[in-house]
């Protein structure tokens, strides 16, 4: 009996102080990402077609979805 095909399990982690985010195949860093555009365009460079990034459920949003990217600024107001 064949198995299933393996879909790929995507982690796109929890957002660090700049605001960018690791996107991660397994243990694999594909790129950072700053925006949720980048997370389409880095998932096309490693030849992963997603064609809707925010609501796919090959992609665990960790730290916040895909609307979450807060920046330095938002961590520390200035005085």
């Amino acid at each position: 009996m064949a198995h299933p095909p393996q879909h790929p399990h995507i982690v796109v982690h929890s957002p660090a102080l700049d605001g960018s985010r690791r996107v991660t195949e397994g243990d694999e860093t594909l790129g950072i990402a700053t925006h949720v555009d980048d997370v389409g365009e880095i998932l096309r460079l490693a030849d992963l077609y997603v064609t809707d990034v925010e609501g796919s459920e090959l992609i665990e949003w960790q730290g916040g979805g895909p609307e979450d990217w807060p920046g330095l600024s938002e961590h520390h107001e200035e005085a």
